[in-house]
């Protein structure tokens, strides 16, 4: 069985020299060139093993560059390794902020909902209860604050236009699935490019926001289930699935990917999924699939 190592560093700190690769190929004890995806950027080098080794031979890399900006992932070079349904969380993910915490923030309460949003994705406390808890804080906020929200604090993640345009370019179906709200997935997914969005609703009175937000709410399971029902309704292997998440309410859905991605995700997310990216931005999700950037669509 073949096994692939692929190292992956950020665009703007290239960290994957020749002496880097020199020391993965002797580490992993394998014979193979390194193919190099983007410079000093990422590469990747096979590997002769049984696939129970992988997680072992990640370790291994991940140690010994552990003072090093570099990303490490070993998986099985199968014939699905480039995905073709893509399921991505929003807040932390997909863009730089957390949604709720920006509103909270024009009514003066972003300290204390952020603290109840960190615990919520560290998996310590349920995240249906505690997304109405902090919705009930928002009661009376003025749509207009959620427009200028978006307009002024949302920014994308570096690499994810690239990434959700590279995916359907080659044929993937992409979709945006958050535990965040319509309000807000409805222009993201449009500006990055993605097929469809599912999220929470936000109950109005008027102009205002009621401090509600519609049931059923979108937690952990309606994620895992999104993605069960796209990859049923696409015909798809389970090994053609990719889901990408960084809060405990990502980790059934990752689970359940045939490759699951923590993206500078939290410790028990990170340590559950198949991969992690700490180090890179989102176009290393391509590079974990064996793209080369020159396949990249910009």
């Amino acid at each position: 069985m073949t096994l692939v190592a692929t190292l992956i560093a950020n665009p703007e700190r290239p960290a994957i020299t020749d002496a880097v690769l020199a020391e993965a190929r002797k580490l992993l004890a394998t014979g193979h060139q390194p193919r190099i995806l983007h410079g000093e950027v990422a590469a990747e080098i096979l590997v002769e093993d049984p696939p129970a080794a992988g997680s072992a031979l990640a370790e291994r890399l991940r140690t010994a560059f552990r003072d090093e900006p570099i990303d490490v992932s070993v998986q099985v070079a199968g014939p699905h390794r480039r995905k073709r349904l893509f399921l991505a969380d929003m807040d932390s993910t997909m863009i730089g902020q957390e949604c709720i915490d920006e509103l909270a923030d024009v009514v003066g309460l972003k300290d204390h909902v952020a603290a109840i949003t960190e615990r919520a994705m560290r998996g310590e406390i349920a995240f249906e209860p505690a997304l109405r808890e902090r919705v009930a804080l928002l009661k009376g906020l003025p749509l207009t604050a959620v427009d200028a929200v978006i307009a002024e604090r949302i920014t994308l993640m570096p690499g994810g236009r690239t990434l959700v345009r590279t995916l359907k370019a080659h044929g993937a179906y992409t979709a945006l699935v958050s535990g965040g709200f319509t309000l807000f997935t409805g222009p993201v997914a449009e500006r990055i490019g993605f097929h469809e969005h599912r999220s929470n609703r936000l109950e109005t009175e008027g102009d205002t926001l009621a401090g509600t937000v519609a049931e059923p709410i979108v937690g952990r399971d309606a994620k895992r289930d999104a993605l069960l029902e796209l990859r049923t309704r696409l015909g798809l292997d389970p090994a053609e699935t990719l889901a990408v998440g960084d809060g405990a309410n990502d980790l059934a859905m990752l689970e359940a990917a045939g490759l699951g991605v923590a993206f500078r995700a939290k410790p028990a997310v990170a340590a559950a999924a198949h991969a992690r990216i700490d180090h890179g931005d989102l176009t290393g999700l391509l590079y974990l699939q064996g793209f080369a950037a020159a396949e990249f669509t910009a």
